[in-house]
């Protein structure tokens, strides 16, 4: 029988832990948390977005880094056979805006239960305790060491996640581990991350969430490096939401000083906001410009408009100028807040960077390497979107690991 060791239970591990068992192997996965795949738990908001019910095309334009890398894990474990995969286990979902997939209870907690059943019904081990080391000799895995004893394995899958959220138990070990067994660690980097500004506008309006604007991010040099639709969220540091995080995947050099462009009323092209302005001042000519904006604009970003306009408070709506009225609409439709820095990559949803794809056989998921070595997960250098593709790379990843440990 073949003994095989997973180092990490979250989603990537039980995941590869029920496959291998299924497959016949002696699995035993050590998890150094007193519970298993607690960073679950908090994704989605404590609802578990579990996946993104799309089809291929689709989802590898949904991920930045190292795409074509999953192609074989994705066409064996596909979006809708993941779902079917929960359903079978006797957990019910549905799907919501964006094609999100959530369990109908809303509960976190059942997700991570149907995992752990998955796992320990078909033989694993789940065994508490922290891995301090992993050994290979000529050049093929020989065991782990855990608390001073050597377990020995014939296949290892590191399963460990990345650096962000620390008390879930990602403490960046697995990149220690995969660089003594010979492996390249690209750059580690928070991703899908909230993001810092000097910019003094953004305490002013904190708390303000914004749907349906249109999100880019813009290089020193002019260069666009994302752009997309969505809801945002002003904080007392910076900006947050759905499409911020998706955003910070393509910010991997902040000297390259980016600034964010927020066109908050996307759906009007400049000729039609300029006749909605004009419309506006009309039917309130004889009242002052500022308090001319409350059908156009949220009441919290009026003062903040006003102030980069620059016009008097005062200024009647009749002798407001067209080259005035241009400045107004450039502000709404080119809202700009310059970019400093993304939050701590202990705040992160994940970690982008990890084992070098280019050392991983995307149809195994073994090392190029070290024999018997495998990976799964977040520690793998693939990053994706916002929106439950990131787990769906650990279902996928951890299946075929799994499957191929054995």
């Amino acid at each position: 029988m073949t003994k095989v060791i997973i180092i990490g239970a979250g989603a990537a591990g039980l995941m590869a832990g029920g496959y291998a068992s299924m497959y016949g192997a002696d699995v035993r996965i050590f998890e150094k948390m007193p519970k298993v795949a607690r960073k679950l738990l908090i994704t989605g908001k404590g609802r578990c977005n579990l996946a993104n019910y799309c089809d291929i095309p689709t989802f590898m334009q949904n991920v930045p880094v190292n795409s074509k890398f999953l192609y074989s894990a994705l066409n064996n474990f596909p979006p809708e056979d993941i779902v079917d995969f929960f359903e079978n286990l006797g957990l019910k979902t549905k799907v919501e805006r964006g094609n999100r997939v959530f369990p109908v209870s809303d509960r976190a907690m059942d997700v991570v239960d149907t995992m752990r059943a998955f796992a320990l019904s078909n033989g694993c081990r789940i065994i508490h305790k922290p891995v301090s080391d992993v050994i290979a000799e000529n050049g093929r895995v020989k065991g782990v060491i855990v608390e001073n004893k050597l377990y020995s394995c014939d296949s290892l899958i590191i399963a460990t996640g990345g650096m962000s959220y620390p008390r879930t138990g990602s403490t960046g070990d697995g990149y220690k581990f995969a660089a003594k067994l010979g492996h390249s660690i690209t750059d580690i980097r928070p991703s899908l991350i909230p993001l810092e500004s000097p910019d003094n506008d953004c305490k002013r309006l904190q708390g303000l969430s914004l749907r349906n604007v249109r999100l880019s991010i813009i290089e020193k040099s002019g260069k666009e490096v994302f752009s997309d639709f969505g809801e945002m969220l002003f904080t007392h540091f910076g900006l947050s939401g759905p499409i911020v995080l998706s955003a910070s995947c393509n910010m991997r050099d902040y000297t390259k000083g980016y600034k964010a462009v927020i066109d908050l009323k996307p759906a009007l092209s400049e000729e039609q906001l300029d006749s909605r302005i004009l419309r506006d001042f009309s039917e309130n000519i004889n009242k002052s410009a500022s308090n001319s904006l409350n059908g156009l604009l949220p009441k919290k970003l009026i003062p903040v408009v006003l102030d980069r306009w620059g016009i008097e408070r005062s200024k009647k709506c009749n002798s407001i100028t067209k080259e005035e009225r241009k400045a107004l609409l450039d502000i709404i439709k080119n809202f700009t807040v310059d970019i400093s820095r993304p939050r701590p990559v202990e705040e992160a949803i994940i970690t982008s960077g990890g084992v070098k794809t280019s050392e991983i056989n995307p149809k195994t998921m073994q090392s190029k390497l070290v024999e018997g070595l495998f990976f799964a997960g977040e520690i793998i250098d693939v990053d994706a979107y916002t929106g439950g593709f990131n787990l769906v790379i650990a279902w996928s990843t951890g299946k075929l690991a799994g499957e191929n440990a054995v």
